[in-house]
C-alpha cells in the first residue's frame, strides 16, 4: 500500500466516527425521554396516592366527628329527665340551631347554615370545633395528619311524630319493635360535619339525622 492509498482512505475513516457520534446521541436523546416519561408517571401515581390517602382521612374524620355528636346528644338526653334538650341547653350550644326556614340569616341562600351545609370551601362561622369524647384531642397534631380540626353544627328539626301524621314538616319514625313516640317527647336532629384531610384541599361534608329524648 502506498501513502497515496493511506490518504485517500483517511477523510472515509473520519467520516464513519462522525455518524456514530450522531447515532450515540439520538440514543441518549430517547433515554432522556424515556426516562422523564417515567419519572412523571411515577410523580403521578404519588399524587394519586397522597390525594387517596388525604381522602379517607377526610371521610374517616367526618365520620368520627358525626357519631361522636351523636354520642353527645344521646347522653345529654339520658341526663334530662325534664329540661327538653332543645339549642342552648343541656348538651347543645352556640353551634346548634332552630329549623326555621324563614329565618333568613340561618336559611337563606346565604345564611350561616346554608353555607355550612353546602359551600365547598372549608367553612367554619356558626360552628363547633370536634375535639374527641374527652373534648381534649386535637385532630390537627401531625400524629393524625389532618389540615385542620372537624367542625359541625346541629339543628333541631322538631318533635318527631309519628307514621302517617298530617300537618306541617315534621320528622316520623319508630324507636323499635311495639314501640313508638306516644310516651316521650323526641326531637329530631340533623348533625352536618365538616373535615379536611391532610390538606385544606380535601374537605368531606356529612350528615346524619338524629333523635333524642326531650322528657
Amino acid at each position: 500500500m502506498t501513502n497515496a492509498d493511506s490518504n485517500r482512505r483517511l477523510p472515509r475513516a473520519v467520516h464513519q466516527r462522525g455518524v456514530v457520534l450522531m447515532v450515540a446521541l439520538i440514543f441518549l436523546l430517547l433515554l432522556t425521554i424515556l426516562g422523564v416519561g417515567a419519572s412523571g408517571r411515577s410523580l403521578l401515581q404519588e399524587r394519586m396516592a397522597g390525594a387517596l390517602r388525604s381522602a379517607s382521612l377526610a371521610d374517616a374524620a367526618a365520620q368520627t366527628t358525626l357519631r361522636g355528636v351523636e354520642w353527645k346528644l344521646w347522653s345529654g338526653a339520658v341526663q334530662s329527665t325534664a329540661t327538653p334538650l332543645l339549642c342552648g341547653a343541656g348538651a347543645l350550644d352556640g353551634s346548634c340551631y332552630r329549623y326555621d326556614p324563614d329565618n333568613a340569616a340561618l336559611y337563606g341562600p346565604d345564611g350561616v347554615v346554608t353555607r355550612f351545609r353546602k359551600s365547598t370551601e372549608w367553612v367554619t362561622t356558626g360552628a363547633a370545633t370536634y375535639k374527641g369524647a374527652d373534648n381534649n384531642t386535637d385532630f390537627a397534631a401531625p400524629k393524625d395528619g389532618l389540615a385542620n380540626n372537624p367542625v359541625y353544627i346541629v339543628e333541631d328539626l322538631g318533635v318527631e311524630s309519628l307514621p302517617g301524621t298530617s300537618g306541617g314538616q315534621h320528622e316520623s319514625g319508630a324507636t323499635g319493635a311495639g314501640s313508638s313516640t306516644a310516651g316521650a317527647s323526641r326531637h329530631m336532629y340533623r348533625i352536618t360535619a365538616r373535615a379536611t384531610g391532610a390538606d385544606v384541599n380535601t374537605v368531606r361534608v356529612m350528615e346524619s339525622t338524629f333523635a333524642a329524648k326531650s322528657n
